[in-house]
């Protein structure tokens, strides 16, 4: 193992505003899906304060089916 293999990044936590940014989902969309188990659960960082996990939500993201683009009816 070389010293780059055992080098791990420290996850990233992401406050709502960056997660609505990334997702395109509202505030309440986003606490919507947490509910219903469709969207990762925030972790508690202090106060009433939360966050997301930057990998967690680049799963979700990347989980996401592609559309076509130029397709009827939407």
């Amino acid at each position: 193992m070389t010293k780059t293999d055992s080098f791990q990044r420290p996850a990233r936590l992401l406050r709502l505003r960056e997660v609505v940014a990334r997702t395109g989902l509202s505030r309440s969309t986003v606490y919507v899906r947490v509910t219903a188990g469709d969207f990762p659960a925030p972790v508690a960082i202090g106060g009433c304060r939360v966050a997301w996990r930057e990998d967690e939500v680049n799963d979700w993201i990347a989980s996401r089916p592609r559309v076509a683009l130029g397709r009827e009816g939407c």
